[in-house]
Order: structure tokens, then sequence, then C-alpha cells
């Protein structure tokens, strides 16, 4: 029933004016619209909606990540940004904070200004992870 509609995905934030500087100058996503109760952002055709709370308990998982082709590159440039790469002891991360999964995915995790983890991942040329990009289409 829902194969077909669009997404929405969801951050929460304590402070919408903090949240819009994060989200649009340092990731560089694309502002649509503050409304009433959330900010909206456009995640190459899927909205990011952040509404605002007033109190939040970020969990320690990744809430929101991007697929990407080049995980080393996208985490210098944010870096270089001031973003702050997670660091987890047991895990095997290199220099970066990049970890190598055994399905052969690389994974880093960094917060946004309100603790959620966001992470950047870069995936191998064939396993299911690609298939999502490729069977699109």
């Amino acid at each position: 029933m829902l194969g077909s509609a669009a997404p929405v995905a969801f951050v929460t934030t304590t402070d919408p004016e903090r949240a819009r500087a994060f989200y649009a100058d340092v990731l560089g996503l694309r502002f649509v619209a503050a409304e009433e109760f959330a900010l909206v952002f456009d995640l190459q055709g899927t909205m990011l909606r952040i509404p605002w709370v007033k109190t939040l308990d970020p969990q320690p998982f990744t809430v929101l990540g991007w697929r990407v082709e080049d995980v080393a590159g996208v985490v210098r440039e944010l870096t270089l940004r001031g973003v702050h790469f997670a660091r987890y002891p047991e895990l095997q991360q290199d220099a970066l904070g990049i970890w190598s999964a055994p399905s052969g995915a690389r994974v880093a995790w960094f917060g946004d200004p309100d603790g959620n983890v966001l992470s950047v991942s870069e995936y191998p040329a064939e396993g299911p992870s690609q298939m999502l990009a490729t069977d699109a289409g």
C-alpha cells in the first residue's frame, strides 16, 4: 500500500534557528520552509521535517543518514565545516572516524546540535544497499 508513496523523514530539535543553520549552512541541505511547528528541507526529493520540541532525549543510534559516493571526501569536507565525527571504542575506525563494516560498507557518525546521531555511508558496488539505488528506475 505504501510502496509507491513518497517517504517523509523526521528529526526533532529544541532550537529551530540553530537547526536551520546546521542543516542548511553546514550540511548544505535545501531549506524549503519554516512552518508553524517545523522546518522543512528537501533531501533530493524526500521531505525532511524538523519539528521543534520543548525537551529532547536523543537516541544513541542513527536517526538519519546519507548514502554517499566517497565517504572519506564527505567526512573531510564536513570536518572543515566544523562537524565532529563520533568515536566508538567498540569499533575499529580509521583516522577520519570511518568504520568498515563486514558487508563492505564504510560508515561515519556525527551529531547535529541537538545530539541526534546522523551518518554518512558508502556502500560496495554489489549488495542490497546498491540494489536500492539501481532498482528504483
